[in-house]
């Protein structure tokens, strides 16, 4: 079979038509993703045993990608979020002495972006790449505006299986004026495949310190967790419920990572990014289902979404949120896939 593979997978409300591009490495690695939300839609990764495990929740619809963002909780399952990954206070921010009203979509704030962030536009298909080391690049224009953010901004997002075993995801974008950015990647894992539970994981986190939050809105300060239910320096269970955002510890090879004892498999985490927000969830709240009739649950998956601190725009303290015109934001996270290596 000849990579990379294009085939259609639905068609948008207002007729825009939507394909699957599947690519894969020499190592039997495969992936998948589509226009829409530039989402990532499946990897599959080869196991010791000679089996396949997808590790990525999805769904098999473009009908149902829409219809999740109507959920109570919409899951955003594998997209590129943006313009600002996380949520804004009250959704508003002030930029250069200028103050901006975003749109709020969660419980008063701005998340993700706002009602039509990244994750619910069709983005291009800027360039494939079916060499040695196979990539996909997405492009957006997100116009001056959009959602109230300030200035028109052109954004990229990167995909690459590398011949190791890794996901490479990068972000690119430059603005025509100053604005703030920020952006994530928002799949959820399982390494025991999409239709299982992360329960019987382990994660681990390179961090000792985590954001203060009120109602999920950080305070400004930043807490020590060594020794707490949060601290995940040394491996532990994956926890039955968690929202929250870990300041990485800086530099570091590895930032965070993910085992299974039942697949050998461990997933690895490194970014350029000063934290990871960890989630785990997936709920569909019996409304929709996952692919391949998969009953999606609470604890079907868990996100690492590296990024910067959520509401930073107004928190001088935080890293800086600002792209200014003429500059480029540039960010890399690699997810890399190891057999038996470290499973304790």
């Amino acid at each position: 079979m000849e990579f990379p593979i294009k085939k259609p997978f639905g068609v948008m409300p207002d007729g825009t038509p939507i394909h699957s591009y599947t690519l894969a490495n020499g190592s039997g690695m495969v992936f998948n993703t589509i226009e829409y939300g530039a989402a990532i839609t499946s990897l599959k990764v080869p196991l010791k045993n000679g089996e396949v495990a997808d590790v990525v929740l999805g769904f098999d619809t473009i009908e149902d990608y829409l219809e999740s963002i109507d959920l109570p909780a919409p899951p955003h399952f594998g997209a590129a979020v943006g313009r600002w990954a996380g949520r804004i206070n009250k959704g508003s921010f002030s930029l250069d002495g200028r103050n901006y009203q975003l749109t709020q979509n969660s419980g008063g704030h701005s998340l993700h972006g706002g009602r039509f962030g990244f994750s619910q536009v069709v983005w291009d298909v800027e360039r494939i790449n079916s060499e040695e080391d196979p990539s996909i690049t997405f492009s957006y224009f997100s116009k001056d505006g959009d959602e109230n953010f300030p200035g028109d901004l052109n954004v990229e997002v990167t995909y690459t299986l590398s011949e190791d075993n890794e996901l490479i995801v990068d972000f690119w974008a430059e603005a025509a004026e100053d604005t703030i950015i920020n952006m994530t990647q928002h799949s959820y894992f399982n390494l025991d495949g999409h239709e299982s539970s992360i329960s019987d994981q382990e994660l681990l986190i390179n961090a000792n310190k985590t954001l203060e939050t009120i109602g999920m809105i950080p305070t400004g300060k930043i807490l020590s967790i060594e020794n707490t239910e949060l601290d995940f320096t040394s491996p532990k269970k994956c926890p039955q419920k968690i929202d929250a955002s870990f300041v990485l510890n800086k530099p570091a090879q590895i930032d965070a990572s993910l085992s299974s004892k039942r697949n050998n498999l461990k997933m690895t985490v490194s970014t350029t990014q000063p934290s990871v927000h960890i989630y785990v969830g997936g709920d569909l709240f019996g409304k929709l289902k996952g692919k391949g009739g998969a009953a999606y649950h609470p604890l079907s998956g868990i996100c690492f979404e590296t990024q910067n601190f959520p509401d930073a725009p107004n928190h001088p303290g935080f890293p800086n949120p600002i792209l200014r015109k003429g500059e480029t934001y540039k960010h890399r996270t690699t997810y890399q896939f190891h057999h038996d290596e470290g499973i304790d």
